[in-house]
């Protein structure tokens, strides 16, 4: 089911999935694993080639290198801007820490206050992926395989995507927004309920 909210149609599986990180168990494989670098919009990679000098203290030799040549981002199939990657495998913006869990060089230096703006939202709205159109943008709800840890955790602790997803939501559309997300949830919650 669809779900209309103002030019958002929202897919009714970000009220009823649940999802929560485990990095403990796959270990951020979301950022090494796919076919490409994460989506960008054009105002994102213009602030990761202004702010480039502050991400780098947190990146890895193999990555910085990867950017020197061939830049913060390239552009997919689909004529869209993602960002670069390690041999045409991880993001070039990865770093592991000290337990082996590979994680964000960008998202770091903002929780650092090197710079002012977190990673890609493309990466912080997962596990939402948002389609543009020319009179709507679509939000849907996105299996893959190695986020069945996250799948998990979600179910044990019951928290559904879009309360996990809260803070990018918010980012992304606006606490108006979100606050019709959570109209909605009680909506079907209570008709579940009848």
């Amino acid at each position: 089911m669809i779900i209309e909210i103002g030019d958002k149609l929202v897919s009714d599986e970000i009220f009823e999935k649940e999802f929560v990180c485990n990095l403990n168990a796959c270990k951020g494989a979301c950022c090494i694993e796919g076919d490409d670098g994460a989506p960008l919009k054009m105002e994102e990679v213009n602030l990761l080639e202004d702010h480039l000098d502050e991400i780098k203290p947190y990146m890895r030799p193999e990555g910085i290198a990867a950017v020197e040549k061939n830049g913060v981002f390239y552009m997919d199939q689909e004529n869209e801007p993602v960002t670069s990657l390690v041999n045409g495998a991880e993001c070039a913006f990865v770093f592991l820490d000290e337990e082996g869990i590979t994680k964000c060089s960008v998202e770091q230096a903002y929780r650092d206050g090197k710079i002012d703006f977190n990673k890609p939202l493309s990466c912080h709205l997962y596990p939402i992926r948002v389609q543009k159109y020319r009179s709507f943008t679509a939000l849907n709800y996105d299996r893959w395989p190695i986020c069945k840890d996250a799948c998990s955790l979600g179910e044990e602790l019951g928290v559904p995507v879009y309360r996990f997803l809260k803070e990018p939501l918010i980012r992304a559309y606006g606490a108006p927004f979100y606050k019709d997300l959570e109209k909605v949830a009680e909506e079907l919650i209570a008709n579940k309920n009848k």
